[in-house]
């Protein structure tokens, strides 16, 4: 095949990409070094493997998570679609079962004849054609290199850590209640509720526990939004029970009370045969864990089959070196999508890809690249990695902060639930807009284009 378009690395951002370039009936050449060679997070050879989590954060209406979510349904995202498919209970988040999420994916763009999937390591950037670049925070050393030396300076870089995961067998449920904060979504999380003596015995545990030592040459620069469990319980003995431990909205039927810490158990696959520990990222040894995690009510006996880790994430400095187009400023043939472009989760690399996807296909068919209105979340995220100071440049989630001051109408409103969700219907009209100005578009062209044939 002679590709109109390489991708390299088929992770959510690639995965989305490759989709969005075959759907405009082109060719594309799928690049992917699993499971030839594996990062350390990674444990399979399927495409858009999730590492940290099965979490794409809330799906609650009038929540930001929720706006980008839609925003991907609206513009025909593969991944959204399959996500949605292989959705297990979580309470408002949506989360899905690991496994068979990352299998459909692989199974659908693997039987694409117009998707070539070559599984090599891709070590340098092409040097002609449209490329893009999805290689992730775990981005291979020799690739890495090349990016180097293409932005002209050092990568910016944080550590990043993923939750343990523990047997469902090897919990003692008559300890734990099943609940969602608040009651939204169902009885979807099992909770563990600690005494205010269990939680200071824990706490006390975990600030003492040993670490893994973080390479002496590599300041340990964590994401704010991703800290490991030990590193926040250091700012405060009470920081946890205002964070991943906060027992607000959950009240223990066997007391009627609300306890006075808890841990949120989320089920990680659709059999309900494991359970990720809500929060507890950490960078803990492997015994400690143990050790620590079990001293937590229902998991004495319990048995790990994930303990949490860290790795190195590597981004762009994106404000210096890319356009909301997610083009390189300095090669507008080159794209770079996912979380080496400076955002940060699941949904938000998925957008990356999708944008990145059809920007491209765009340049093969003579078109001009676009990115999508300001005040959509899709837009907002692309503003804040294009736009953003580049001294305070930081991976970032989606959030109502960079989506631009809501209208006069709106802000006036009090009642800040009601005013978050006439934002969201607000920001998914003018989506909605944009959408049907791409396809008018989309359609004219392909009008003129009919026209010119019959007339040749």
């Amino acid at each position: 095949m002679n590709p109109d378009v390489t991708i390299i690395g088929a992770g959510l951002a690639g995965s989305e990409a490759a989709w969005q370039i075959a759907r405009c009936g082109l060719r594309v050449r799928l690049v992917e070094m699993r499971p030839l060679v594996f990062t350390p997070a990674h444990r399979s050879g399927d495409f858009a493997e999730l590492v940290c989590s099965n979490s794409l954060k809330s799906n609650l209406p009038g929540t930001a998570p929720y706006l980008l979510k839609e925003e991907l349904r609206r513009l025909g995202s593969l991944l959204m679609r399959i996500a949605d498919e292989a959705c297990v209970p979580a309470g408002h988040a949506l989360a899905v079962d690991r496994e068979l999420f990352a299998r459909r994916v692989s199974e659908i763009l693997g039987s694409d004849s117009r998707i070539e999937i070559e599984r090599k390591e891709a070590t340098s950037i092409p040097a002609h054609g449209i490329t893009v670049i999805a290689s992730g925070p775990l981005t291979a050393a020799a690739l890495a290199e090349a990016i180097r030396e293409f932005a002209g300076s050092e990568h910016l870089y944080f550590y990043d850590a993923i939750s343990p995961i523990v047997d469902a067998a090897t919990i003692d449920e008559t300890r734990l209640f099943a609940a969602s904060r608040y009651g939204k979504g169902g009885e979807d999380y099992l909770n563990a509720p600690l005494t205010q003596q269990e939680y200071l015995r824990f706490y006390e545990a975990l600030v003492t526990a040993a670490s893994v030592a973080v390479h002496g040459f590599e300041e340990a620069l964590y994401f704010e939004g991703c800290l490991p469990i030990e590193e926040l319980a250091r700012r405060g003995v009470d920081t946890l029970r205002f964070g991943p431990m906060k027992p607000v909205g959950l009240i223990d039927p066997r007391t009627n009370r609300r306890p006075y810490a808890a841990v949120q158990l989320r089920q990680e696959n659709l059999m309900a045969d494991s359970y990720n520990l809500v929060g507890f990222q950490n960078h803990l040894r492997f015994p400690e864990q143990r050790r620590v995690f079990r001293l937590i009510p229902g998991l004495e006996s319990a048995e790990f089959l994930r303990f949490g880790q860290i790795h190195r994430n590597t981004y762009l400095l994106a404000p210096v070196l890319l356009d909301a187009t997610l083009q390189a400023r300095r090669q507008p043939g080159l794209f770079f999508a996912g979380q080496i472009c400076g955002v940060e989760g699941y949904v938000e690399s998925i957008a990356t890809g999708l944008i990145a996807g059809i920007n491209a296909a765009r340049i093969v068919g003579g078109r001009a690249p676009v990115s999508p209105p300001r005040d959509t979340a899709c837009g907002s995220l692309l503003h804040y990695i294009s736009c953003a100071a580049p001294e305070h440049f930081q991976p970032a989630n989606i959030s109502f902060g960079l989506l631009p001051e809501a209208p006069a109408g709106i802000r006036a409103i009090r009642d800040r639930t009601e005013r978050h969700r006439l934002q969201v219907e607000s920001s998914l009209q003018s989506m909605d807009h944009w959408i049907e100005a791409l396809d008018g578009m989309a359609n004219a062209r392909m009008r003129n284009e009919d026209s010119g044939m019959r007339n040749s």
